[in-house]
């Protein structure tokens, strides 16, 4: 039998179900990280989050990211 936990995301406090023994059926399933935006997300937080404060996390990390970058060029 799949093993399926309820939990909150302790970002947002949000309860969601995660289907860790069935990954395919997860809420997460499917949304790709980067070895780099996963870095980002686990350097604060050590459990599952809900799907939108993933997604979330990832806009903000491509963003500072993107930022970092505009700030090379003169001008900016």
């Amino acid at each position: 039998m799949y093993k399926h936990e309820d939990k909150i995301c302790a970002r947002c406090n949000s309860a969601f179900e995660c289907k860790s023994g069935n990954i395919t059926q997860c809420q997460c399933y499917g949304l790709a990280l980067s070895s780099e935006e996963q870095g980002y997300i686990s350097k604060q937080f050590d459990d599952c989050l809900c799907f939108n404060c993933i997604v979330a996390l990832r806009i903000a990390y491509n963003t500072a990211r993107f930022e970092e970058q505009i700030k090379k060029y003169p001008g900016h």
